[in-house]
């Protein structure tokens, strides 16, 4: 066996699918190469390669063979420049304006010898003119010819460059050079239009990179500080922000308070403050005093960094409508050179066509007959959806998410700190008959301590906002779902639902009345047992975001049902359902919320919106799984989706998202397959010759292009609180 390497290139000069699929072809008939996957929106090629069988310099020949430009050999997912900007540009056109690229100079040189052609053919002979009209063609041949026998060689025969000269020389040889030029100069310029459209796409991610400023400002030991570039900055270093600065890094601050914009990364368009211990994310801006920030993440880590490679591989994976889309175009082609065939042949048997005309109007089958427009207007119009989403934190890890996303019928929340804040506090402290409220709050914090659990969180703060001791806990357990229990001076203290405490045997006498009207007011109970004695209970309350109610109508008025599971009791569940105006399934067990989900599959697709922690086989069995809010850390490494803004709107945000994203798809192939059939009938009737069966090419194909460019200014279609 050789040795396996993951390697990753620059490929520039792609600007549709087909240009994609070209390249994944020609590097898999190479030995020892697998895993090939070739990235329109971000112009890279990865792969494994076994380099005993094949060696680099033998992947980047092929490449380069096909016409295509590539750049140095990268580790994978390597990043240059600030917070990971890198260039999308080809390598040889790198840094040039788009009229000064390779490809627009051969369009300015075909567009000045067929104009020259056309000014001469009024003074000179025809005979003349029709040799500068051959000469036009037979530049444009050379560089396209070329690459037709490269792709065909390269497993790819039945290519636009195949076609398209085919019709030329035909054209040629009928006596039809005027035309052959004009087909040739034409298809250059759509090639440069079709460039120009894909680098407008590209922006979208490269944008993403432009949120990362390219200087910090580094604290030495003796407190002065130094500009370096970001991308130098390492964890545990300290970075003073000033007042208008973007923060450099993903950190903790050390000293200041400020309000942070965050939306840049989040899409919150409110300012939300942070002081000591608070977390901060890349790209944000200060915009009050200046903080200084311990560094917790390197550049090629953080926030930014990570969105955007998680864009880059969600515009490379492939939904569902794409992949059926591809796998028809692989029959269109070869159809079209068969109907291209029968044209040539039958009419002069059948119609008593003459040869040249069915001749002609064969040759203009041939170019209509390029998948190019439908085969780009999936992939363009997802790459363009899932960037606008990124700019308003809306995260989806690709194209059969996104599109599954807008289909589902139902949306799934867990409550606590998904349609809640997150951050409930005790309420009531009511101790039973013979006990302390104090040794009762002291001992649930003391079997609470360690945990990340919300509800333990308000219990320990509740314990130290009343200054008290807690005695030592040791041995401590979850039993999940349910309780957590320690033990302290010798007993099983145990601190969980009023469910747990009954399947204890334990006798609650008031304290079980006590609990049911406190759940009736919405509050969380849980009850403190040692050696299944009752020592109290402890309520809590969790408020609503302030965004839940409308969120949920927003999706009801898109037609989507919401439900909430729940671990919570009942009567908590049905008082905080009824104020948001959903369902509510509740003291739901894990296992419990991955039936009720199964369940709700049945009826069609389901969305589960969680923190991304707790609710992750939740997540995983849903049709889609999105984590909302809490934490960037979570939402960018599980589920499917993430809102990283802490709104309940944002789910509806998504849905939204992807119904505008399918409607721009149904869009772009009812442009690509109804401008090929108007011009294939037109062409067949004798309507239309060569020049317009080129711009029907052409032309669907940067018109879908165009259509999937208006989803980077997409925005939900009703109003945000």
């Amino acid at each position: 066996m050789g040795r396996h390497e993951k390697l990753e290139w620059q490929v520039g000069g792609m600007d549709c699918a087909a240009c994609v699929a070209k390249v994944t072809k020609a590097v898999e008939r190479l030995p020892g190469v697998s895993e090939v996957q070739v990235n329109l929106m971000t112009e890279k090629l990865s792969l494994a390669l076994d380099t005993d069988r094949t060696r680099p310099e033998a992947v980047i020949r092929q490449v380069e063979a096909l016409g295509y430009k590539v750049g140095a050999e990268a580790a994978p997912h390597a990043h240059s420049g600030p917070g990971g900007e890198h260039s999308h540009d080809a390598p040889g056109d790198a840094g040039k304006p788009w009229w000064n690229t390779a490809k627009a100079r051969l369009v300015w040189l075909l567009g000045a010898l067929v104009l020259g052609a056309y000014g001469l053919s009024l003074v000179l002979p025809h005979q003349v003119s029709y040799a500068l009209f051959l000469a036009a063609t037979l530049v444009a041949l050379i560089p396209f010819g070329r690459r037709a026998l490269a792709l065909a060689r390269a497993g790819s025969p039945f290519s636009i460059e195949t076609l398209m000269c085919t019709a030329a020389i035909g054209a040629a040889v009928i006596g039809a050079a005027e035309e052959a030029a004009v087909v040739v100069l034409l298809f250059a310029l759509g090639e440069l239009l079709e460039n120009v459209a894909a680098g407008r796409a590209r922006e979208g991610i490269r944008a993403l990179a432009s949120l990362m400023p390219r200087t910090a400002l580094r604290l030495q030991g003796d407190g002065s500080t130094v500009e370096i570039p970001a991308e130098r900055l390492a964890v545990d270093n300290q970075v003073l922000v000033r007042p208008g600065d973007r923060v450099p890094c993903d950190g903790i601050i050390l000293e200041g308070h400020s309000g942070l914009d965050e939306s840049p990364v989040t899409g919150e368009s409110v300012p939300v403050t942070r002081g000591v211990g608070d977390a901060v994310v890349a790209g944000s801006i200060n915009t009050d005093g200046a903080l200084r920030i311990r560094v917790t993440r390197a550049a090629a880590d953080n926030t930014i960094a990570r969105i955007i490679r998680m864009v880059e591989d969600a515009t490379a994976s492939r939904a569902p409508t794409q992949r059926f889309i591809e796998r028809f175009s692989t029959w269109w082609t070869p159809g079209a050179m068969a109907v291209s065939a029968l044209v040539i042949l039958v009419p002069p048997v059948a119609l008593g066509w003459d040869w040249w005309t069915s001749l002609y109007r064969g040759l203009a089958v041939l170019l209509i007959a390029c998948p190019c427009a439908l085969v780009i207007s999936v992939p363009a119009a997802m790459a363009s959806g899932l960037s606008a989403g990124a700019r308003r934190g809306l995260l989806v890890k690709g194209g059969a998410a996104l599109e599954t996303i807008g289909a589902a019928t139902t949306v799934a929340f867990d409550k606590t700190g998904t349609l809640t804040a997150g951050r409930p506090r005790v309420t009531d402290v009511i101790a039973a008959e013979g006990e302390e409220e104090a040794v009762l709050l002291a001992q649930a914090a003391a079997v609470e301590s360690g945990s990340s659990h919300p509800l333990a969180k308000a219990i320990m703060a509740e314990a130290e906002a009343r200054g008290l001791a807690l005695p030592a806990a040791t041995a401590q357990a979850a039993i999940a779902g349910k309780a957590v229990a320690a033990s302290i001076g010798g007993a099983r203290v145990s601190v969980g639902s009023p469910r747990h405490a009954a399947e204890q045997g334990a006798v609650l006498g008031p304290l079980a009345e006590a609990a049911t009207r406190l759940e009736g007011e919405g509050k969380t109970s849980v009850l403190i047992l040692s050696d299944r004695r009752p020592l109290g209970l402890i309520a809590m309350r969790d408020e609503p975001r302030a965004d839940a109610a409308s969120g949920i109508a927003v999706l009801k008025g898109l037609g989507v049902r919401s439900v909430m599971l729940t671990g919570d009791n009942a009567r908590t569940g049905a008082a905080i359902a009824a104020s948001l105006g959903m369902e509510v399934k509740a003291e739901l067990l894990p296992d419990d919320k991955l039936r009720e989900i199964a369940a709700l599959r049945a009826a069609g697709d389901v969305i589960m919106v969680g923190d991304g922690i707790n609710d992750a086989p939740a997540l995983a069995a849903a049709s889609v799984g999105v984590a909302m809010g809490g934490g960037t850390d979570v939402a960018l490494e599980t589920a499917d989706a993430a809102v990283l803004k802490d709104r309940v709107t944002g789910v509806a945000e998504l849905v939204s998202l992807s119904r505008a994203t399918m409607a721009n798809v149904k869009q772009n192939v009812a442009v690509a397959v109804g401008l090929k059939g108007v011009f294939l009938v037109t062409t067949l009737i004798g309507v239309t010759g060569l020049w317009p069966a080129i711009m029907a090419d052409t032309g669907a194909t940067v018109l879908v292009t165009l259509n999937a460019l208006r989803l980077l200014g997409w925005k939900p279609g009703f109003a945000r609180d």
